[in-house]
């Protein structure tokens, strides 16, 4: 079986093949290794690796990695990645209090308001993106499209948050290129009110390449680099 390095050095071998054949500098783009269900040692090994970079979808394991791990990771950062509830607020909040945090999946007013809420004095300013939803099922998880400025307009009015941009996963029914290129469209039109708002992430094991032929700043890439779940995951 390849090892964690040969998997790491694989995916990061095709993603700037990707690059290059979109015309663009592989530097540019960032790899979120999603550690999901794996332990904390996983993510230890990885730092080691040098990855500045690991996902979790759900905010209880992403809290008990980094209580497991702490500041000892020196340049990690850290990105949460599954649906955010507003009763998980002051737990990212205090997850973000320990490392640097970045919150891909913010798709609601009441989100915004209850992260915001949530700060402490002295806290530092998180980072967050928009999730949007790519499907026609409106009980998925996103911003409609076209509420995705006015959503941004939102976070922008909250003093401790700061729009870092849009971020979506590419519906089963449709080849990724075209979702993908929809979601560009996002997010050009949410830089017309946030210019900053620069990062698209977008793009997994499957269809990173097309992502990054719409310009995808960050991809969320898991078991092609960690590996199978572990029993259980």
């Amino acid at each position: 079986m390849d090892t964690l390095g040969e998997r790491l050095a694989a995916v990061d071998a095709a993603v700037a093949d990707a690059a290059r054949d979109a015309g663009r500098d592989p530097a540019e783009i960032t790899r979120i290794v999603v550690t999901k269900f794996h332990p904390p040692e996983l993510v230890r090994a990885l730092h080691v690796l040098g990855v500045a970079a690991v996902g979790e979808n759900r905010q209880q394991e992403l809290t008990a990695k980094i209580d497991a791990v702490g500041t000892e990771l020196p340049g990690l950062h850290w990105h949460f990645i599954g649906q955010a509830q507003t009763n998980k607020a002051r737990a990212l909040r205090q997850a973000a209090s320990i490392v640097p945090l970045t919150v891909h999946s913010v798709d609601r007013a009441r989100l915004v308001r209850s992260l915001d809420a949530a700060a402490g004095p002295g806290d530092p300013i998180v980072d967050v993106l928009l999730q949007v939803n790519l499907t026609d099922d409106p009980g998925r998880g996103g911003v409609a499209p076209d509420g995705a400025v006015e959503l941004a307009e939102q976070v922008l009015t909250a003093p401790s948050l700061r729009l870092r941009g849009v971020m979506a996963v590419a519906p089963l029914d449709e080849p990724p290129a075209s979702a993908f290129s929809r979601l560009r469209t996002v997010s050009d039109g949410v830089r017309t009110v946030a210019p900053d708002a620069v990062w698209i992430s977008a793009g997994m094991t499957g269809d990173f390449a097309e992502a990054i032929a719409v310009g995808a700043t960050h991809l969320r890439i898991g078991t092609a680099i960690t590996g199978p779940r572990p029993a259980g995951g």
